[in-house]
């Protein structure tokens, strides 16, 4: 990965978008995690996922070995190296699901990660794997993730080290795009981190066209950047988080504030929304063809 903060897979070649791409963002409470993937005539494509968030109930990799009857995790983004965004990250490789490919970001050194984590305590067996994966997955993936998922492409970002020596503002940005349709997933990232990377040219060139925005550090305050909506008016914003406990939590009237005035409808309820929560509509799931996106959430919202 090239060393100026920005990896852009899109690669030369435009595949036709047919199909569709399913994209859901789980509930996994005070967390994140988000599965995507291609499908065309019924048939599933290869998987990414954004984060390895789970439950008491709920774990990404039970879900994909037994749910999805997979063995495999094609891509496996961690935007953030914080417990909540990779709790089950050694448990993908306790059920032996294969993941050839993951992305982070590159700028820190394995010893530099593994002295930030170690700051917060000793380590725990997901930080520990994080800390292999910084070692062993190194260089250019042998299927690179814009060439082989069915036109479903993706744009990351990141401010390096030393600049910022804390995990949120050295959070991985990524932005998803199919037909028409983007999605970007800032991690943790806090005002600092946004403002470094507002400073970039390439970086606001592509917050625009955004439609959904999924806030920075579970919609907590410290994650609104009100300078990012100078560059684009998302449709909505989508909240990973568990039930309010604190005041930093209620930014709902914040973020509906930046959004388009008609917000989104919901397909599987009816309603048109401006902010969508995990913590009151449980997962939520996008369906991206034919250049338009549909949303169906689980609970009625």
């Amino acid at each position: 990965m090239p060393e100026n903060g920005c990896d852009d897979f899109k690669g030369r070649e435009k595949m036709a978008q047919s199909g569709q791409m399913l994209l859901r963002v789980w509930d996994v409470q005070h967390g994140a995690c988000a599965m995507l993937h291609h499908q065309i005539n019924g048939s599933a494509g290869r998987l990414a996922m954004i984060d390895s968030g789970c439950t008491a109930t709920w774990r990404p990799s039970t879900f994909i070995k037994y749910g999805l009857g997979r063995q495999r995790l094609d891509y496996l983004f961690i935007t953030n190296a914080d417990q909540d965004h990779m709790k089950d990250l050694q448990g993908l490789w306790d059920e032996g699901i294969d993941v050839p490919v993951w992305f982070h970001n590159p700028s820190p050194s394995t010893d530099n990660w593994r002295d930030m984590k170690l700051s917060g305590g000793p380590l725990t067996d997901d930080a520990r794997r994080f800390i292999a994966n910084c070692e062993d997955f190194q260089g250019t993936p042998a299927e690179p993730f814009n060439l082989n998922m069915g036109g479903i492409t993706c744009t990351t970002f990141y401010n390096p080290y030393p600049q910022f020596t804390n995990t949120n503002d050295l959070s991985l940005v990524i932005f998803v795009e199919f037909d028409g349709f983007k999605i970007v997933f800032p991690g943790d990232m806090e005002k600092p981190g946004w403002r470094a990377l507002l400073q970039r040219p390439d970086f606001c060139a592509e917050l625009r066209d955004t439609n959904i925005l999924v806030a920075s550090h579970h919609g907590r305050e410290s994650g609104f950047c009100p300078e990012i909506f100078n560059y684009f008016t998302p449709d909505a914003v989508v909240i990973s988080d568990k039930p309010i406990e604190h005041e930093t939590q209620k930014m709902v009237p914040d973020y509906s504030r930046v959004v388009r005035d008609s917000g989104v409808r919901v397909r599987s309820t009816g309603k048109d929304r401006h902010v969508l929560t995990t913590r009151r509509d449980g997962w939520i799931q996008f369906t991206v063809s034919d250049g338009r996106y549909f949303i169906d959430t689980e609970y009625a919202g």
